[in-house]
């Protein structure tokens, strides 16, 4: 796949802060919901309990959906404003300091650890998926992306050498890279839960 070299990314961030940010609020907020809940009635089914891989119960009833004493989601309905914020506010024509957009960009470094953080408990030691997390691991991936990218193109982040040259393959092939990156992770869940799936889709 051939992605157009000119990509605008200072047209194109700003949507995708916006978008990120109201889908990852929109669902951070369900999860909390769903949360409490649970928390008052342990009987409580999310809509999201389908078999038992596709669980948002198990998930929201582990220990890793609480890591800091809180619920996880939480985190999601505190950051994700930020980014519909940014990305209004640029829409709107403000302009911001290198060093607003190095804070945005380690936001979303950590955001970005914290959530293959999650992925791994859930594939591997949870052994359960919840979409609403999963469509989280894909907004703050995609919003990490990007930022970084217009990050360099901007040369609030300098690169040089080979970094530079990567740094130009990476513009050139962004979303081939992003696409490449999902299916990793989808590859990853098929094979973890292919016992189940397998079956299902014809494979013995």
């Amino acid at each position: 796949m051939k992605v157009a070299k000119n990509l605008s990314l200072s047209k194109v961030l700003p949507w995708i802060l916006v978008a990120g940010g109201v889908i990852g609020t929109l669902c951070s907020a369900i999860i909390t919901i769903d949360k409490f809940k649970l928390l008052e009635n342990p009987a409580f089914k999310p809509n999201c309990d389908l078999n038992p891989i596709i669980s948002c119960g198990s998930v929201m009833q582990s220990a890793q959906s609480h890591v800091f004493g809180f619920s996880n989601s939480l985190i999601g309905l505190v950051a994700f404003p930020v980014l519909i914020t940014v990305g209004m506010s640029i829409l709107s024509g403000a302009k911001f300091k290198r060093w607003y957009w190095l804070g945005l960009q380690l936001g979303t470094i950590l955001g970005l650890i914290f959530i293959h953080w999650l992925a791994f408990q859930t594939i591997y030691r949870i052994h359960a998926l919840c979409p609403y997390c999963m469509v989280v691991w894909v907004v703050t991936i995609t919003t990490f992306w990007y930022t970084l990218l217009y990050n360099i193109q901007e040369k609030y982040i300098v690169v040089k050498g080979k970094w530079a040259i990567a740094a130009a393959f990476a513009r050139k092939h962004h979303l081939d890279i992003l696409i490449f990156w999902f299916l990793v992770i989808l590859a990853l869940i098929l094979k973890q839960f292919w016992y189940y799936y397998g079956p299902i889709l014809g494979f013995n």
